[in-house]
Parts: C-alpha cells; structure tokens; sequence
C-alpha cells in the first residue's frame, strides 16, 4: 500500500542546518517497502527500497543534519533538491524490490541508475493445441500457450536456430490457418524439410517422435537425442529399411556438427552445461557496459550488451546491483537457476533469495575465482570492454562530426539535439510523417513521434512535410514545460527533402511566430543516387556537396537512413491495418478476439461464407445466433 508521508515545501537546509526531510524520515516505519525523493513540483528524484524504511532513509543524514558525506556525490546533489518524501510499505522485501524495479521504470528518476530495456526477449515457442505441433519466433507474454524455449538474445539468433533445426528435422513451418487450406505438399516438402503432415504424408505418431526429437536438441539433451537417433538407424538397418537409415544417419551428422558449434569447450566443468547467465561490467568516462552470456543446456545462446544511464561516479558494484534488480523482475522466466557474475556482491544472498522467490525456484550468485566456470566470466569481462571501447569511440567521433556539422551550418555550439523529420506513402495512400531524435550519445528513441497525415488535403510531400512540422512547432510553443523533454526545443531540424520542403517550412515557423531555428534539408542526388546529396541551408543559393567519402557524410545518412525505416515501418502498420479489414468488421457483436478465432480455424472470409452455422458454433465464443448473423452479412454482399 502506499502511503505520502511528506510533502514539505520548504528549501532544503544550509550546510550545518537540519534537513528539513530528517525529521519526516525518522516517523517512517521500521517495515519493508519502498521510498521516492520528490522535487518541488512532485516529480520524483530517486527511488530506493529497504528491508527497514525508516532506518534507511535516515542513513541518508547520518553523522549529522546534513547529507552523510560518506554518501555518494550525485545523492547529495539529490538530497538537495529534495523537498518531499513518498513511501510505500510492502509485505516483505523481495516485494519492495519488485516495486522499485516497477516504479523506476514507469518514472525514471532523474538520479537512479536507469536499464533500458523496454524490448521483450525473443523466444521458440513448440505450439502445443495443434495435433501436429510446429516451431515459431515468438515475443511476448506467453499467455497464448505452448512450450517456450530461450530466451535469445536477439531475433537473429532465434532466426538462425530455426534454419538449423529446418536443415535436421521435417517440421511443419506454416500457419494453422494455411495448413487448414492445403491440399497438396508445398516446396519445403520437396526439399526435405517438412514431413508434409498437412496432406497426411506422415501420421501423428511418426510426427509425434519428430517433435520429441526437435524438444531434446532444442534442451541441449543430445546426447540422448544421439543414442535414440542411432538405434532407430540400426533397426531400419537391420529391417533393410536403408533409405530410412541412410536419412537417420545424416540427421545424426547434422545433430552434431551444429551442437559442436553451440555448445561450450569440452573442458569446462559439467554443472556449467547447465542453465546459466554469466554477467560482467566494464567502466570508464563516465558510462557503464554490461554483457550478459545466455548459456541453455550448456549450449551458448549468445550475448547482449547493456548501457545503463546516470553511472558517472556510480561503482561498478552498485551499477551491478542496479541492473539485476531492474533486469530480472520484469520478466521472471529470464531468471535461470545460476548467474555467474565477474565480482562479489555484498548482498548477493539477499537477492539470490529474492530472484529465487520470482522463479519459484532456487537462484545461486556466484562469482567464480578460478577454473572453468573463470572461463566463462572472463569471456564475458572480454566483451563488455570491449562494448565499452565501442561505445566511447563512437561517442567521441559522433561529437566531432556534430562539431563540424554546427560550423558547417554557421551555429554557435555542436546541435545536442537534431530532429529529423521524414513523409512516406505509396502513390498518396495512408501518408504518414515521422520524427526521430539524435544527439552526441546517438539516437533517442524516446523521442520519436509518428503524424498519420490521412484525410488532410495536402496536396504532396511539401505539403505534408509542412503540416507535420506545423503541428510539432505549435505543440512546443503551447506547451514549454511538457514532462521528460517532449516539449524540448530541437537545436537543428533536419528534412528529408529538398529547398521546398525547407521553404515550406520556414513559411510555417514564421506564420507561428518562430523565429531562430536552425534549419537544414537533405536530398538525394541525380536518381536517388545515395552517396551524392544535397544539403540545402538557410540563407545559402547552391545547397553543399559533401565528398563521397566524408564521414560527416555518412553520419548525415545513417541519420536519414533511420528517419526514412521509422517512416516506412508506420507506413506500413497503416497499410496492413486497412488491408486487414474485411467485412468481419461490419458484423454487430465480432471483435478482435472472435475475428481471429474465426479466421485461424477457417483461414479466408470466402471459407467462412461457405460454412454452415453448426461449423462456426463449434469455434469458441460464437453463439448460435452470432453464427446465423455472420453468414447472413456475408452472404448479403456476394
């Protein structure tokens, strides 16, 4: 429950003067929960929990009235700033921790060590309401049932699992819904990757085995799934069923070419083929670089790295602490039974206790000083320097090539913040305009916005281009002080367009009253030819040529390569939106739910015209008199 205990207004104390928080902090309770410094306007500062609120909180003034100098230096600049004090009291400690890693991801403290991590892990999800089963990529929250495997690091690593168990094991890779349809075998069919179970090529026992088989691989079981693969080689052998040995064999082969490629050096110690994370920390200028190993049934699923934000002056220990704290509650089926760490942590059997509360199951922290499992930690330590050498050297060229865009453009400092703005659509249909951000730390994906431009009556690109920019310029005049930056005026605007998408602009910042912008516009050369645009300036008659091989040039078009991919991506979220419109959509009491209900059993709109009312009451949700309305508005319109 939460419970606002202060909210005081008077500014904090002068050195030798009693915070005017201290007093408030010793009437907290002595129970578990979680606390939030709060700035004058109530936005929160910083975020924390305890096993003992008021104990904690106190620490914060120990040895005096003011801040404990023994506190880190961007907490006091905090507990500066602070004026209020909210607390929210929990059952135990693991469910403050879940609370704190909940609150600052919603509100993002400006002085809390922040994880981004807003993607959701890719997985393998094994469909299991289907009596012929079939592997797929799956992300999300696994309400929708079947047997998960992972999680991967990245979509691509999923992606390439999935080649290699099409290569090895004739498993179906098409929908329900096409595999409802099909009458005769498809291509993978005739390539050998796929039993066909669509056209009854293969029974649902013989399918059956196939799938046991995938489950042992995908569980790093192969020893076993080898042992079972040759004994049913050497019966079809013995039956003379060769053709069938002869397929068993290369299945065999393949099994262990790809394993021997996955799997970790034979010489690591057996409980490390287990389940496991190994996580290490680099740091340096400031920033911090994590890199988490995700190691499956001993089998190397591969690396992500992490930079979480306001680590200057923070030690590695702390930024650790931080990231399991905030990485692992989101999501409690990405915690494995053992995470290997490359130092010790002083309250690593608390949050191995807690993490193993969030599994249900048990979750050892070690940090490993020799031998194999040393290996595995070291390889991580390797990366994440590495990561970190990536990070602070494309940090450094991105502000020099800023630098040299600001002279270039006559401003007085390097932009620290750049709007790039962009129109898509094909043939005028469903236009849509985006707006992405990007700065000395690279882009900023918080930043970016996305304008439908349907129904408005512009009349091309120019047009369109300045409707969006006149809808952004109105909404950072209206409203200065919006929270977290989204009103923050851009030091550069940057187009996708050439002298009339720039005009164009101009007109509409000076019919609002703007003036001082910073205004450029980006084309590409003779036939869209990429590597010879055109960069139009205020103020400048012939727009600048860069060198083919300038760097300024390069980061020019990463910069509208992304503008232009956010554009297309929304783009085409409208388009399949429209497409995905049937007539199903006019039906009185037919949502989304029962839409996809129907067309997943029945595959097309015409299937289910051609159904009988007793076909569609046998799918779920769909009354008697819902499945007579359905076919009676189908059958209207034919």
């Amino acid at each position: 429950m939460e419970r606002p205990i202060s909210e005081a207004v008077t500014p904090p104390g002068e050195e030798g003067e009693e915070h005017p928080l201290k007093a408030t902090a010793a009437e907290l309770p002595l129970l578990p929960g979680v606390y939030r410094f709060l700035d004058r306007e109530g936005k929160p500062l910083y975020v924390g929990k305890a096993k003992q609120l008021r104990k904690r909180v106190l620490s914060y003034f120990r040895g005096g009235d003011a801040p404990s100098p023994a506190i880190p230096a961007r907490i006091r600049v905090m507990l500066g700033q602070a004026v209020g004090l909210e607390i929210a009291v929990t059952d135990s400690e693991n469910d403050a921790l879940v609370l704190e890693a909940n609150l600052i991801r919603a509100l993002k403290p400006r002085y809390n060590v922040l994880l981004k991590d807003d993607k959701s892990f890719p997985f393998l999800r094994l469909t299991t309401d289907h009596p012929f089963p079939r592997l797929d990529l799956y992300r999300g929250s696994r309400r929708e049932g079947g047997r998960f495997f992972g999680p991967y690091p990245s979509v691509v690593a999923v992606r390439e699992t999935l080649r290699w168990l099409q290569r090895i094991f004739p498993i179906r890779q098409c929908e329900d819904g096409e595999f409802s349809r099909r009458q005769r075998p498809c291509l993978q069919f005739q390539i050998g990757r796929c039993a066909a179970p669509c056209c009854q090529r293969i029974d649902a026992e013989a399918y059956g085995q196939v799938i046991r088989e995938v489950t042992l691989f995908l569980e790093g079981r192969d020893h076993q799934l080898v042992a079972g693969l040759r004994q049913s080689m050497w019966h079809a052998a013995e039956a003379r069923r060769f053709e069938e040995a002869a397929r068993l064999r290369d299945r065999i082969t393949a099994v262990e070419h790809v394993q021997e490629r996955r799997r970790l050096a034979p010489n690591l110690p057996a409980d490390s083929r287990g389940d496991l994370d190994v996580i290490a920390i680099s740091q340096g200028e400031g920033r911090s670089a994590i890199q988490v190993f995700y190691i499956r049934g001993g089998i190397n699923l591969g690396n992500r790295g992490f930079f979480p934000d306001n680590t200057d002056g923070v030690g590695a220990e702390e930024v650790l602490r931080a990231f399991l704290t905030q990485y692992y509650p989101r999501d409690p089926s990405r915690i494995p039974p053992r995470i290997l760490l490359d130092r010790p942590l002083a309250d690593a059997e608390w949050l191995a206790e807690t993490l193993g509360a969030l599994r249900t199951a048990k979750v050892e922290l070690h940090a490993p000083q020799r031998g194999g499992l040393r290996q595995l930690v070291t390889m991580a330590k390797s990366n994440a320097d590495e990561s970190l050498h990536r990070l602070l050297s494309g940090r450094e060229s991105q502000r020099r090539l800023l630098a040299e865009l600001g002279e270039l453009l006559g401003m007085e400092h390097p932009p620290e913040r750049i709007e790039v703005y962009d129109i898509s659509h094909i043939q005028d249909s469903h236009p849509v305009g985006s707006l992405i951000v990007f700065g000395p730390q690279g882009f900023i994906p918080a930043g970016y916005r996305r304008f439908s431009l349907e129904g408005e009556s512009a009349a091309d690109d120019t047009a369109r281009m300045a409707s969006v920019l006149g809808r952004r310029f109105a909404h950072l005049r209206d409203e200065p002080e919006a929270a977290h930056g989204e009103a923050e005026w851009p030091d550069l605007i940057l187009l996708d367009g050439g002298r009339g998408q720039l005009n164009a602009v101009l007109e509409v910042a000076h019919d609002l009253g703007i003036s001082g912008l910073a205004l450029a516009a980006l084309a590409k050369g003779p036939e869209r030819n990429a590597g010879r645009e055109r960069l139009f300036l205020l103020g400048v008659e012939e727009p600048v040529i860069l060198p083919e091989t300038s760097p300024l040039l390069f980061l020019l078009q990463k910069i509208r390569d992304e503008a232009h991919r956010f554009a297309v991506g929304y783009h085409r979220l409208r388009r399949q939106k429209a497409a995905r419109r049937s007539a199903l959509d006019e039906i009185p009491g037919i949502g989304p739910q029962r839409k996809k209900a129907l067309l997943k059993q029945l595959g097309s709109v015409r299937a289910i015209r051609e159904s009988t009312p007793e076909d569609l009451t046998r799918i779920a949700g769909i009354p008697p008199k819902l499945a007579t309305l359905i076919l009676q508005t189908l059958n209207e319109e034919t």
